[in-house]
């Protein structure tokens, strides 16, 4: 332990090993109680011992700085930004002042170059000890990249944070999060020095010697605070001669109070620069002289023990005393010292700071600079910060510019939105409407409507806000555009948004369009016509992908991959999504993040990759627990994935409670998705009337919206095997006619496997021969590649085994039956497999032998054992490589089995079972 460190020498054992473990400590206690020596002696140790350390102290008139506590911290990690993605790599730049740029960026890119620079930290191998000293002056984009970070980082660094802390016996909130984070936070409270600790802190501090009575009076009146007994000893010297015992100790109410009697006691120069110093947000040498005060003009602050000059700054001993002397300036001479620095300080930004605080009255030159000031901060990803300077900025801006006013006021509201307040975005949105006309209250509309959808805000409010943002508009302008192109995605029936996408699209073409938000609108209209019924114009999307740039709009980036999907182009749809995660990721976005990874996982599921897909949902839902989402979306498709695994008990409690929120919030989306997961999960179990009696109302919802297309529900294939089961073929018939019309409509591998099935189905039921059908999936297997649809692949084959089973076709039956349960099984299809081996279990006798297979079968199945290729097969047994393929397939079917890896194996199970069928045929 430091010798420095007096009376505290358990709490740096308990720290010191606590921050070995990793683990976070929080050092607590009022101003002056020692909490800034104790950290300072742990990030001594940890230097000691090697640890890269990343420490930051703010002060109160920091707070107002950007990002200027971050910059401090992340300072020693400046050689690894080069190695970041641009969009991090810019904006650290900006955050350390190493570079300039004239984009704009979002906070949260910030926030994600914060955790990359500390994970490349953690990355080289030695400790990492992230420390704060007095964390409540931390400025708020500081403090939120720092959160950011610290809470996704794994594995964590040691986190040490101070924290000044009124007594009381409930303890507060942890900054940074620190309390509800993976480690237990190790929350270590400073106690009142006894008298023995304070008599070496004040021969330390004060250097002459105080008698053992006086040393007691002065502990007992400063309740063992340290820097409180540092400040009463100082004046008790001041005093001429030592007090009796029987005098009161020169003892104030307050630190204020003390230290207004030191300052009192400074020459009138002195005391102006401690003032000037203080109400500097970085008190430069550079400033100060421009502002007439030399470092020879603090040498009896210096002497007082108040502050101390470096080579470039001043340098208040502890932040408690910078505050009390900003407490003491009467508000007149306040405003003439801000009014002074604000004419000499070079940062633009400090400069416009001190303007604001120094004027009082309406005056546009002012507002003008706090207006650019603003978006500064705002380009520079501090939109916190951007707020306060834009709504000073409309407080100073004349009554008669009720323009610039208005649109100062609405900067305000788009800023707390891009911090993430929603509610605050909400309420001041709300009010420049109601206080503003023209463009000014339709932008207000408008962003009040981007709030409602982002914040998931329940019912029409989007939709209602957005149309009267279109009423409050001049029909025709380019603005009347971006609320028709908002529109296009905030309604979900398909024509009024088809309506809205076309008007949008007719007002933004032209020279000086919104381009980005021009390809929005055409993929919004291309979505819609789709989801209408209308044959899809595949040359709006192309031209808006051409057109979109490196930054698709939030508005409609995930359409094309929705669309891909929808045809099952799952390679191409997975690369769209995972480039805008990528995108996403490195700017920190979240929100962008957690819907992509949704979609990542529906994805996956139709590509039958289930443990991807469990990743990406997993991921999702632990982004929307951080983001405070409802986790709809992401509950479902956790359940629908339970219920192709058959684990249906889960699958249907999600089902019922999604259904019933969806009737409670009359929300459509949320209606129909729980509706088809829970007649999947009824027909999965085997009670086809309920599973048809659901499969018919989501039917319903989907005629009473319009929605003839909905790309990513796939249900009339199940809704036609649950009517054949409850003996309905008039509904399975005129369902396969429906499906039929989507396959007309739109040919996908889904439709195409989803008519074979369905129609062998229907023509077994009907005593029709289903002989036409059951070539029919034999086709439409070989047209889909195996990777493509797995699950539905293996249940045309479970069909096409039940089929021959009615039609007494035994071998045929139980070939199919033992395939299609190989593939469920590879797929990790519970429920479908123990389906598919009930059903050959019906077929009873012996399974088939090696005989079944046909010659060249077994053949070909016997060099493909070897290793040989298909070309070198054909080669030998002069035949075509398709030939080779056409009969491989065949051989996989026949043994139950789904790759060339497999036929070993198989080969001799089946050859051990022709042995001891034979033998028990001898016997």
């Amino acid at each position: 332990m430091p010798r420095s460190l007096v009376g505290r020498d358990d709490l740096f054992d308990l720290a010191w090993r606590t921050l070995g473990e990793p683990g976070p400590v929080l050092l607590e206690g009022p101003a002056g109680i020692g909490k800034t020596t104790l950290l300072r002696a742990l990030v001594t140790e940890a230097t000691r011992a090697g640890w890269s350390v990343l420490t930051c102290a703010p002060t109160e008139c920091e707070t107002d700085l950007p990002f200027a506590a971050l910059a401090d911290l992340l300072r020693p990690l400046a050689d690894l930004v080069v190695d970041l993605p641009r969009p991090q790599r810019v904006a650290a730049e900006v955050v350390l002042l190493t570079g300039d740029s004239d984009e704009t960026f979002d906070e949260r890119v910030v926030g994600a170059a914060t955790r990359t620079l500390l994970e490349a930290a953690l990355a080289a191998g030695r400790p990492v000890l992230v420390a704060v000293d007095d964390a409540p002056w931390l400025d708020r984009p500081s403090e939120r990249a720092l959160r950011f970070a610290l809470r996704r980082l794994d594995p964590v660094p040691a986190t040490l944070v101070s924290c000044r802390v009124p007594g009381g016996p409930a303890p507060r909130p942890a900054p940074l999060g620190l309390d509800t984070g993976p480690r237990r936070l190790t929350r270590l409270a400073l106690a009142p020095l006894d008298v023995a600790a304070l008599h070496h802190v004040l021969r330390d501090r004060i250097g002459a010697p105080l008698s053992r009575p006086l040393l007691a009076r002065i502990a007992r009146e400063a309740a063992g605070n340290p820097l409180v007994a540092i400040e009463v000893a100082r004046a008790v010297q001041r005093l001429p001669r030592p007090p009796e015992p029987g005098q009161d100790l020169p003892v104030a109410a307050s630190m204020h109070h003390l230290l207004d009697d030191v300052l009192a006691g400074l020459p009138p120069r002195c005391r102006d620069a401690v003032r000037l110093t203080a109400l500097l947000g970085v008190p430069l040498l550079g400033d100060l002289a421009a502002a007439g005060v030399g470092p020879g003009a603090f040498d009896a602050a210096e002497e007082a023990g108040l502050l101390v000059v470096t080579p470039q700054r001043v340098e208040f001993t502890h932040p408690v005393y910078a505050a009390a002397v900003r407490t003491g300036i009467p508000p007149g001479v306040r405003r003439a010292l801000h009014r002074r620095l604000a004419q000499v300080v070079a940062d633009p930004d400090e400069r416009v700071r001190h303007l604001a605080l120094c004027t009082t009255t309406p005056d546009p030159v002012v507002a003008d600079a706090l207006a650019a000031a603003a978006a500064r901060q705002h380009a520079r990803g501090a939109p916190e910060a951007a707020v306060t300077l834009y709504e000073s900025s409309a407080r100073l801006t004349p009554a008669d510019d009720r323009e610039a006013q208005g649109r100062r006021r609405l900067a305000a509201a788009r800023c707390r939105f891009d911090c993430g307040d929603h509610p605050g975005a909400r309420l001041a949105a709300e009010a420049v409407a109601d206080g503003f006309g023209g463009d000014v209250r339709a932008e207000a509309l408008l962003l009040r409507a981007v709030v409602a959808w982002s914040a998931d805000e329940p019912g029409g409010t989007a939709v209602e806000a957005a149309t009267r943002a279109l009423t409050a508009t001049r029909p025709g302008s380019p603005l009347s555009g971006r609320i028709h192109a908002h529109l296009a995605l905030f309604v979900d029936l398909p024509d009024p948004a088809r309506t809205h996408a076309e008007a949008a699209v007719g007002l933004l073409t032209g020279p000086g369009g919104d381009r980005p938000l021009l390809a929005a609108a055409l993929m919004n209209l291309f979505f819609n016509e789709v989801r209408a019924g209308v044959p899809p114009r595949v040359e709006l999307l192309d031209r808006a992908l051409a057109m979109e740039g490196a930054e698709p709009s939030w508005l409609a980036g995930t359409i094309p991959a929705v669309w891909w999907k929808g045809i099952d182009d799952l390679d191409r749809a997975r690369q769209r999504l995972a480039g805008l995660l990528d995108r996403a990721t490195a700017r920190g976005d979240e929100p962008s993040q957690h819907e992509l990874l949704k979609h990542l996982g529906e994805t996956e599921l139709l590509a039958g990759r289930w443990a991807a897909a469990e990743r990406h949902i997993a991921a999702a839902r632990e982004l929307g627990e951080l983001l405070g989402t409802e986790l709809t979306a992401e509950t479902w498709l956790a359940a629908f994935l339970d219920a192709m695994r058959g684990r249906l008990d889960a699958a249907a409690r999600v089902a019922e409670a999604g259904t019933r929120l969806g009737e409670e919030l009359d929300d459509d989306w949320c209606r129909r998705i729980h509706l088809h997961l829970g007649a999947f999960v009824a027909l999965s179990a085997g009670r086809t009337a309920d599973a048809a009696a659901g499969f018919r109302r989501l039917a319903a919802v989907f005629d009473r919206m319009g929605l003839t297309e909905p790309l990513a529900q796939r249900f009339e294939p199940d809704w036609i095997e649950a009517c054949v089961g409850v003996g309905d073929l008039v509904t399975a018939a005129a369902t396969l006619a429906r499906l039929a019309q989507r396959h007309r409509r739109l040919p996908r591998p889904w439709t195409l496997l989803g008519l074979a099935r369905s129609r062998a189905l229907v023509d077994s039921a009907g005593g029709v021969d289903p002989s036409a059908a059951l070539a029919e999936i034999d086709s439409a297997r070989a047209t889909v590649p195996p990777d493509v649809l797995p699950l539905d692949r293996a249940r045309c084959l479970l069909v096409a085994g039940v089929v021959h089973r009615r039609s007494r076709r035994k071998r045929q039956a139980r070939e199919a039956l033992q395939a299609a349960a190989a593939e469920f099984d590879a797929l990790g299809a519970a429920a479908f497999a123990a389906r598919a081996r009930a059903e050959a279990a019906r077929l009873g006798g012996r399974p088939p032998a090696p005989s079944d297979l046909t010659a060249t079968e077994e053949r070909v199945a016997r060099l493909a054992s070897q290793g040989r290729t298909s070309r070198a097969i054909a080669d030998e047994l002069f035949v075509s490589p398709k030939t080779v393929e056409t009969n491989l397939s065949r051989v996989y079917r026949k043994l139950g089995i789904s790759r060339r890896a497999e036929l070993g194996a198989a080969l001799a199970r089946t050859a051990t079972g022709t042995r001891t069928s034979a033998a028990g045929v001898e016997s």
